[in-house]
């Protein structure tokens, strides 16, 4: 409890001795009126005059506002102890609420405890100096201790060790990295020493963006707190007015007592106060948000998390979505009296300037070193494949479309994979079958989403129909396109659009994903092994690439749409019926404090729920 807390405490406690002291008191008339002005003004200073600056600065009509008039109505007609008793209460209700924030916030906290104090970097000459992470070049190396987080994303130049990456993935199960592994900031290096060089500066490292993505996450609204918004700016004020015209009109219309119409508009008052919607709906959306991330999954908004609750259409990339787009070569087919290894090099030896998984994959096969000057005008086509200048020959490597275009005759292949077909001076050579092999995981997310009434599941690859059918059969998806490119991507999702009853879910990790994942209603990109474009144009990242993970954010996001719900329902119902007990004189001052506190506090207790999420 901080040191503010504290004094409320207090402050409460003294002042609920001072009325009971006081409610025991033998006075009458102005010595009781002050008597119990003493314990009014000790808890409710602070609100009094909220109400007054409010008031000064056109923002009138908050809950200090009402209290402020309900219990200052109360003394002018004479209810002493139930002025001092809603001042009260409220106080207990607004400490309340701030020990629920504060525990939910340093939930999250704790969690995201991940930002390194400093970076061990290493100089040219061998010496080692402790430095602000945000003051290390790209390229730089750097050490990382047992025990000590990872400052910087970078690769392993030297060394082994077990990395705690549960922060970032919600994984309790260490990962091992060794020299030439890409090691993400915020992990903990847990057994050996590691030589890491920097691939990104500070701001853009793993550990940056998801302190961002956390701190930033309430900035997107969802309906939810947009509607309650919007009605507590319409609904005060027409409470306010009501409670006036209750308390005027009766009186002048029937002939009535005036203090009884007074009374009941100052309870009308006391319950019309908003303060179980303004602070529970935030707070559940929040705690959704807190407790996704402690499973690895970050939510950049509670309207990502209210889209993502309604999914209909669940679409997903293939190569490293589903599959782990660790490819390898599986079968060479060469053509005519062409050799396998003749084919094997032409194809590395074309692929030698691409960092894509299929080109890495071939030159892996091929296991030779590039000799300097064999290779030449390197031209990538995205989509397609590349061209090269090999030995003098002019090569093309690449999908079927490339052949075609360049009007390659050739035998296109029905083998499950991904085919390279090779070309040289314009004759076919024959073609590589590369295979990908599908996440342990993928045939259990369809499974789940599916269960969880997505309604339809659908792939879209760049690859081979072939390769996208294998691929299909084996996770259980509904619906493939294959050879797409990425302008075809956009469309194929366009056209998905149409058809949907809710929200679509686009899933990738690439940066040909990036249009696709902005265009979706909701963008989730794979975060350990994703782009960077991928991530940025997403709405929520899966830190561990687990496709399973999608099916538990449906599910954390419908449940803390439950909770939202049921604050809602709760709150405007206990409210409406105390509301009309109020005017027609069936509720008294306590059960006017009931329906303002009593509900708030139980709304929150209930918005808190949303936080404790079991592990995905």
């Amino acid at each position: 409890m901080s040191k503010e807390q504290k004094t409320a405490l207090c402050r409460i406690l003294v002042s609920a001795g001072l009325l009971a002291v006081a409610a025991f008191l033998p006075v009458a008339g102005l010595p009781k009126l002050f008597v119990f002005l003493v314990p009014y003004l000790l808890i409710g200073y602070d609100v009094l005059w909220e109400a007054v600056h409010s008031l000064a600065h056109g923002h009138a009509f908050d809950e200090h506002f009402l209290m402020s008039i309900a219990t200052i109505g109360a003394f002018a007609v004479g209810e002493y102890p139930e002025a001092v008793a809603v001042m009260l209460f409220f106080q207990v209700g607004e400490l309340f609420e701030d020990c629920a924030v504060e525990h939910s916030r340093k939930s999250i906290s704790e969690l995201m405890d991940i930002r390194p104090d400093s970076a061990n970097l290493e100089h040219k000459d061998g010496t080692v100096v402790s430095v602000s992470p945000e003051t290390v070049p790209v390229g730089s190396i750097i050490l990382v201790h047992p025990g000590e987080r990872v400052p910087l994303d970078g690769t392993v130049l030297d060394g082994r060790s077990l990395l705690d990456t549960s922060a970032l993935t919600g994984e309790s199960v260490p990962r091992e990295a060794h020299a030439g592994s890409e090691v993400l900031s915020g992990c903990i290096c847990q057994s050996g020493v590691l030589r890491i060089v920097t691939t990104k500066e500070f701001g853009a490292s793993t550990v940056s963006k998801i302190l961002d993505l956390v701190e930033n996450a309430s900035n997107k609204k969802a309906k939810a707190e947009n509607f309650i918004t919007k009605f507590s700016r319409i609904y005060t004020p027409i409470v306010v007015l009501a409670a006036v015209v209750l308390a005027v009109l009766p009186s002048l219309l029937f002939q009535m007592p005036f203090q009884v119409w007074v009374t009941r508009a100052l309870n009308f008052l006391v319950v019309s106060c908003p303060c179980a919607l303004v602070i529970s709906i935030p707070l559940s959306f929040f705690g959704g948000i807190g407790g996704a991330s402690r499973n690895g999954i970050l939510i950049k908004g509670g309207n990502c998390m209210e889209a993502l609750a309604n999914t209909d259409i669940a679409v997903f990339d293939k190569t490293g979505t589903l599959t782990k787009g660790t490819f390898r070569v599986t079968q060479i087919l060469p053509n005519g009296d062409v050799t396998k290894e003749k084919l094997l090099e032409t194809a590395a030896l074309a692929e030698s300037g691409s960092n894509h998984p299929i080109s890495l994959s071939l030159r892996a096969a091929w296991g030779k070193d590039i000799l300097p000057g064999r290779v030449t005008e390197l031209q990538e086509e995205a989509g397609h494949g590349v061209r090269a200048c090999i030995d003098g020959h002019r090569v093309l490597a690449g999908n079927d479309k490339l052949m075609r275009e360049n009007g390659i005759v050739f035998t296109e292949t029905t083998a499950a994979g991904t085919a390279v077909y090779i070309a040289a001076d314009g004759t076919y050579l024959g073609c590589l079958i590369i295979s990908d092999e599908v996440k342990p995981d993928a045939a259990q997310a369809i499974a789940s989403l599916k269960s969880a009434g997505v309604r339809r599941t659908v792939m879209l690859t760049g690859d081979s129909p072939a390769a996208a059918q294998e691929a299909a059969r084996q996770i259980g998806v509904d619906e493939v396109h294959a050879g797409l490119l990425p302008g075809d991507k956009v469309d194929a999702v366009e056209k998905l659009m149409q058809e949907k009853h809710g929200s679509l879910v686009f899933t990738g990790d690439g940066i040909n994903d990036a249009p696709v994942l902005a265009r979706a209603d909701v963008g989730i990109a794979m975060g350990a092994l994703g782009s960077d474009a991928a991530i940025e144009a997403a709405d929520v990242v899966l830190m561990d690439d687990q496709p399973s993970k999608l099916a538990a954010a449906v599910h954390i996001s419908r449940r803390t749409l439950r909770i939202v719900h049921q604050n809602i329902v709760f709150a405007i119902g206990v409210k409406l019926v105390i509301l009309v007990l109020s005017a027609l004189g069936y509720a008294d001052m306590w059960a006017a404090v009931f329906a303002d506190v009593g509900v708030t506090i139980l709304a929150i207790l209930n918005a808190m729920r949303a936080l404790r999420i079991k592990e995905c």
